[in-house]
């Protein structure tokens, strides 16, 4: 038996993974147990779970792969410094402390940190060191179920790579092409992030929601003038407008005047149609890049198959094209596609790269994502007790009728069951869920419950075998990462008033029989439920068809805006007791928010910091 575990950390989203003989056995983010977003620190509490849930003591592991190569990151800021002097002396005197005084000597200073596990962990030589590109390549391609395939890794940047090409077969995996730092898809998304006045590494999500309420309209401005794009995707930027290089923020003045306006205050200004129509610019920039760079790719190597990673794979409207222009037949993406899917990635590549092991099993194996903690029936009422919640035991069948009933009378369910899932999305395991059909529950869910922006949109789960149904859309999509239309036959016709309207206002037009999940431009983020990955949930969705005769429902995060996704029984109890969320279902025990005592009602909107 051959243990690996891979180590993402000290950047964000810091990760732990545990593969055993080529299979994945556990994977979870360290800020699902720190209750910190996008915790960057050494992750002990993800490493703690991942060796429990194997049986393992971290002295019996038999390779430890950190997911990047500290020297050549560091190589790549000097050089960077040494491009870009003077002007780079702030954010190079505040860095280098730290790279000499920890990150330099990562070796050393993993080695100490994973002391912390086991006392008897001894053997440095242990520890292994992955490229960071290479290890987001190896979390796409071998968990994948293609025999070969084209790898495109897009994100913010590496050691020096920001976009690369790879192409796997069988248990081999080789990089064929490199786009470097400072040009790079990811900073440049996240430059535009910035400018509209969200947080960088965890916005951008945003920017893609607030995109269909504006029109393209700087589009042709952002390539003429910010980049030098070839008809193959691989692009240049003109580093005269960012500051990411060599300052503290990642745009400057001459951004600013490009467009026109300063970068937005969150604190005191509102978003406008400016706002919007740059979201919508940077958006059709992101699509018009991936859609050159695959259709290059597909031509150059004649292979069917496209697997995605990086952090731009969570983009879920350009994947959404790529599959839409049918540039490649099967598309299957990493769902934990940002540096947390890093750790995997490390350690599936040492298993199959390095110790040259075969892939045998051509089916996805990411086990549909959920790789992180469950909890026993025991632990539940035990910790319920503690909690002083009022809650009833009920049969997995009881469970399906009671909640499907509720959710069909508009109530909002927290649903928490089986293990947790890998990756930015709730896929049932750690989810809010409502009724689609309810014209009100957008505004609700973001007001009252996420205690979010108002525009940002929710996502659909589907029966698989229904998606086609409802949706312009018949492939597999159970990580949530494929936008479709909803079908034309749902959607209802804007008025000419209606379409006369700007931004925010577009909000409240009721636009198909499933309003809750349709986004301004009739878009969704699909998932779809399969019975083999989430027997419990697929039961749940078929119940509600039964009484509705619609066989979706919205499924969000099982969290409120800043915190990460629920992960314990008392962080899905805090966080039912402290939004206006309705029912409570772990496992198999129900709590309804009426009956609990009133005294344990907690303020839970201030309670994390605005993301």
């Amino acid at each position: 038996m051959t243990s690996i575990l891979g180590i993402s950390a000290f950047y964000h989203d810091s990760a732990a993974a545990l593969v055993v003989d080529g299979e994945i056995i556990a994977a979870a983010q360290e800020e699902r147990f720190s209750r910190k977003k996008h915790d960057p620190s050494y992750p002990l509490n993800a490493i703690n779970y991942v060796l429990n849930e194997g049986k393992i003591q971290l002295s019996s592991v038999d390779y430890i792969i950190f997911f990047e190569k500290p020297f050549l990151k560091f190589e790549r800021l000097l050089e960077t410094y040494m491009a870009f002097a003077p002007r780079g002396f702030t954010s190079f005197s505040l860095s280098m402390p730290l790279w000499l005084r920890e990150k330099l000597f990562q070796k050393k200073f993993l080695f100490e940190k994973l002391k912390q596990h086991d006392v008897n962990f001894k053997d440095i030589a242990k520890i292994k060191f992955s490229e960071h590109h290479f290890s987001h390549a190896a979390s796409a391609f071998f968990p994948s179920p293609f025999k070969e395939a084209v790898v495109l890794t897009l994100d913010g940047v590496g050691e020096w790579a920001t976009t690369t090409v790879a192409v796997g077969k069988d248990n081999k995996l080789e990089m064929i092409k490199e786009i470097h730092f400072p040009h790079s898809l990811g900073l440049l998304y996240s430059a535009f992030t910035y400018y509209t006045g969200f947080k960088v590494n965890s916005g951008e999500y945003k920017v893609m929601g607030l995109a269909p309420y504006g029109k393209p309209k700087y589009k042709d401005l952002i390539i003429k003038e910010l980049m030098d794009l070839k008809a193959d995707g691989s692009f240049k930027l003109n580093m005269k407008y960012f500051n990411y290089a060599t300052g503290l923020t990642m745009t400057n003045k001459k951004f600013s005047n490009l467009f026109g306006h300063p970068v937005r205050d969150p604190k005191k200004d509102l978003l406008n149609d400016f706002h919007m129509d740059i979201a919508s610019s940077i958006q059709a920039v992101t699509e018009e890049i991936v859609i050159r760079l695959t259709k290059n790719i597909a031509n150059e190597y004649k292979i069917k198959n496209l697997c995605l990673a990086g952090g731009v794979a969570l983009n879920c409207v350009a994947n959404g094209r790529i599959l839409r222009e049918k540039i490649f037949n099967n598309i299957w993406i990493q769902p934990a596609a940002g540096d947390a899917g890093g750790s995997l990635g490390a350690a599936l590549a040492y298993w199959h790269h390095e110790l040259k092991k075969p892939r045998e099993i051509f089916k996805d194996q990411m086990k549909g994502a959920y790789l992180g903690p469950k909890f026993s029936e025991k632990q539940i009422e035990r910790q319920l007790s503690q909690l002083k919640g009022k809650y009833y035991r009920k049969t997995s069948n009881e469970i399906s009728l009671i909640v499907a009933k509720e959710l069909s009378n508009s109530k909002t369910v927290g649903w928490f069951q089986g293990r947790m899932e890998f990756g930015p999305r709730a896929l049932g395991g750690r989810s809010i869920l409502a009724d689609p059909r309810s014209e009100k529950m957008q505004k609700e869910l973001n007001l009252k419950i996420k205690f979010r922006e108002s525009f940002r949109p929710f996502a659909p789960s589907v029966l698989r075998e229904e998606v086609n149904n409802w949706f312009e859309l018949n492939y597999d999509s159970p990580y949530m990462l494929l936008v479709s239309e909803v079908k034309k036959n749902m959607q209802i016709n804007m008025s000419e008033k209606d379409k006369k309207l700007f931004g925010i206002e577009k909000l409240n037009i009721k636009r198909s029989s499933i309003p809750a999940i349709t986004h301004v431009d009739y878009s969704a983020r699909i998932q779809t439920v399969h019975k083999e990955t989430n027997p419990k949930y697929y039961d749940l969705l078929n119940e509600f068809k039964k009484i509705t005769g619609c066989p979706v429902l919205v499924n969000t995060s099982f969290n409120v805006r800043g915190e990460p996704i629920v992960c314990s029984i008392e962080d899905a109890f805090n966080c039912f007791m402290g939004t206006n969320l309705d029912i409570l279902v772990l496992e198999n025990f129900i709590l309804f928010k009426n009956e609990q005592d009133q005294s344990l009602i907690k303020d839970y909107k201030n309670k994390f910091e605005l993301d």
